[in-house]
């Protein structure tokens, strides 16, 4: 049994093979945190946290006699508010007398076998009870009345446990939730780096890691969205932890919405790390008897550096996060019209661009923005999801078919969230869109956000999609959102609960795609939010690969992925090569460059194929083919991170499995008289021998003097693919 109680000890101890969680109920009331870290085999000490009075500074809880137990000082699950303990709590509610004070003590708890979904939400499962062992436990205020149950499930082969918060009102009277995160885990030390993932548009999930400081550090979203500012991701890692070796704690919350992770140092160098919905634009109203549930945290402990973090995340995340017909399919190499003709286009012209396509090998075809209404730029037309026949005479299904004939299975552009001013829908609808009666609306790209938090416009865009979707036969749907939300209401809401709105929007968004993916099985839906606005956890359980920038530069591409690879795999990742010079930067890239980072992902083209040289056709068509031979390593094989380009020096990647492997390499901007890179690969079996630059050499040697890799490589910006097979 992966989950024990001992009741002599009061102590719950969540363990396998890998990992200990080790939790105490102390002075018979208050549950505390022990120990989380590599497994321990059998924990024997009671009560060992040190008990010292700390004065009036560190009050002592009212009912205890023992001077030297202090809620400020020592290490808890789930801190409450204004209860003796100075750092910020896992919930802050308000109560019919207008005050906020709540002290949360041990009232029971259940070990139950498999793991729950969470209704609503998106989550982590299993396939059989047997995976996972799931723990729930109850705290109360008795004077408040108001019920926390934490649920723990800890997965029997993975080391990962994942958290989450259920807060119930059992009074007769109102009260309200304003802070009710999901998970606290308290560390008894502060000696970590923060690994963090901040950005913003073209520029989205840029590496940054620091020693962590006293005080408060905290990392949020109040977009609407868990957007580009912040990835919903924090770790604690050692200072000499790299991506090889050393220990790491990894936390992901699996939400698309406004969402906060603090870590708190306090005076005696202990660590805080908090997640959950942030607190900003929050307050929900819970009449006696309602409850209110916390999405899920993921928890990845690695003792084998940061890509063993990674490929804990990049296991669980496609064998039990993704879900649907595509989670284990081998995905299409895909054309995308966007930056070929942008709003410019009609039917003959995508037909060419599909013949020119199809020659080189591409399988997928994709009519991106502009399509529907009188949508000629972004000013005008979302939500009016019926086709221009001016750009497409024969309608959508006359391009379909017309697609499917030549071969190629064809995907589509959807705004679903979004309504422009100048639309038919806005006419008809003026109060649809998230918005403050008789208050300004700011405009983000010339769009509005409609309001699904309410049912009916829910069901209204539904039925505009459905209607093309039951009668067009899409094998794709990209799906985008480019706006974050401002003045936040919705019309006809009481006045006591518009602070749901933010809330009920994720859960309406939630509904909405679980319906519409359920509906149509066999389409490959890929999130997209201008980039990677809202490329999160939450949204991999609907969609099972994202956009990961607009920024197609194939250097600013390599960093972006080498960090969106701290929590999700290759196959989630869609990559294209671009024009050169690069639409978004100018900067000007070898055409094998730009191939070499979009083949590290989903591989897609977004190119004016009339206007390549044939040499650089010749070398698209050759990379393609090499892109499909080797498929299924790219997307499924064990990711490697192996150099960081962060320093603008070099970037590399390998993808193994058990009969060979691929190493990716960019030397980015060299020097005169550089010195020569010898790269030592990773994961190889020591003992066993690889084909590898026409040698055979063992693993061991691999792994340990490795291989010689920029001696022939000359200029800016170059790169190499090699491949090794092992001897069977």
């Amino acid at each position: 049994m992966p989950i024990t109680f001992n009741s002599e000890k009061m102590q719950f101890h969540l363990f396998n093979d890998q990992i200990s969680y080790i939790m105490e109920i102390v002075e018979n009331q208050y549950l505390t945190q022990v120990y989380y870290g590599q497994r321990i085999t059998s924990f024997n000490q009671v009560s060992s946290f040190p008990r010292i009075d700390r004065s009036s500074f560190s009050p002592n809880p009212q009912q205890l006699s023992n001077q030297g137990f202090s809620l400020n000082v020592c290490l808890q699950e789930a801190p409450g508010y204004n209860n003796g303990d100075y750092r910020d709590g896992l919930v802050a509610a308000t109560y019919p007398d207008g005050t906020r004070a709540t002290n949360l003590v041990y009232r029971s708890h259940q070990i139950i076998a498999g793991k729950a979904k969470l209704p609503g939400l998106p989550t982590t499962y299993i396939n059989e009870d047997s995976e996972a062992t799931t723990l729930l436990i109850e705290l109360y205020d008795s004077h408040r009345q108001l019920v926390v149950t934490l649920r723990y499930t800890i997965y029997e082969q993975r080391p990962v446990i994942t958290k989450s918060s259920y807060f119930k009102n059992e009074s007769k009277g109102l009260l309200s939730l304003n802070r009710a995160l999901s998970a606290c885990v308290d560390f008894p030390t502060a000696n970590f780096d923060v690994i963090q993932m901040p950005g913003d548009w073209a520029r989205e999930k840029q590496l940054q890691r620091q020693a962590i400081m006293p005080g408060i550090h905290s990392l949020e979203s109040k977009r609407g969205a868990s957007g580009v500012a912040q990835q919903p991701f924090i770790a604690l890692a050692d200072s000499k932890t790299d991506d090889l070796s050393g220990e790491v704690y990894g936390f992901h919350f699996v939400y698309s919405g406004n969402f906060k992770i603090s870590t708190e140092v306090d005076p005696w160098q202990q660590t805080r790390v908090l997640v959950g919905i942030n607190p900003f634009n929050f307050n929900w109203l819970l009449k006696p008897g309602e409850a209110f549930q916390a999405p899920e945290v993921v928890l990845v402990y690695s003792n084998t550096g940061l890509n063993g973090m990674s490929q804990s995340f990049h296991d669980l995340y496609r064998d039990r996060l993704a879900r649907g017909k595509f989670q284990h399919e081998q995905r299409p190499v895909l054309i995308n019209n966007w930056e070929t003709t942008y709003f410019d286009f009609n039917e003959q012209k995508l037909l060419e661009l599909a013949d020119d396509a199809k020659k080189l090998g591409v399988e997928l075809f994709v009519l991106d923005d502009g399509w529907f209404g009188k949508r000629n730029s972004d000013t005008t037309s979302l939500g009016d999801w019926f086709v221009n026949p001016e750009k497409l005479p024969n309608g959508l299904k006359g391009l379909v078919d017309q697609i499917h004939a030549k071969g190629l299975k064809f995907g589509l552009w959807f705004e679903p969230e979004m309504v422009s001013e100048e639309s038919n829908l806005f006419k008809e609808h003026p109060d649809w869109h998230i918005h403050v009666d008789d208050y300004p609306t700011s405009l983000g790209r010339n769009q509005l956000i409609l309001d699904f938090s309410r049912p009916e416009v829910r069901e209204a865009i539904f039925e505009k999609m459905t209607a093309i979707l039951d009668h067009v036969p899409i094998d794709y749907i990209k799906w985008d959102m480019n706006r974050n939300m401002t003045e936040v209401g919705s019309t006809g809401r009481a006045a006591e609960d518009q602070l749901k709105t933010s809330h009920l929007y994720m859960l309406g968004l939630y509904d909405f795609l679980e319906k519409l993916t359920t509906r149509y099985p066999n389409i490959l839906f890929e999130n997209c939010s201008g980039g990677a606005g809202r490329f999160d956890a939450g949204m991999v359980y609907y969609m099972p690969q994202s956009w990961t920038s607009d920024n197609t530069d194939a250097i600013e591409r390599l960093k972006i992925q080498y960090s969106t690879s701290f929590m999700f795999p290759p196959i989630m990742m869609c990559s294209h090569i671009s024009e050169s010079p690069n639409h978004q930067i100018g900067r000007q890239t070898p055409f094998e460059t730009r191939a070499t980072v979009a083949m590290a992902g989903n591989l897609g083209i977004m190119l004016d194929l009339k206007k390549q040289t044939a040499a650089d056709i010749a070398l698209l068509k050759k990379d393609i083919q090499w892109y499909k031979d080797h498929r299924a390593l790219i997307q499924f094989g064990t990711f490697y991170r192996l150099l960081n380009p962060y320093d603008n020096r070099y970037g590399a990647f390998e993808f193994l499995n058990q009969d060979g492997g691929l190493i990716y390499f960019v030397e980015i901007l060299p020097s005169a008289s550089k010195s020569w890179l010898r790269l030592k690969l990773e994961g190889l079996d020591p003992d066993g021998f690889y084909d590898i630059n026409n040698q055979r050499l063992s693993g061991s040697e691999l792994m340990n003097y490795g291989i010689y890799m920029n001696t022939d490589l000359f200029g800016d910006f170059q790169s190499k693919l090699i491949e090794f097979k092992k001897v069977k």
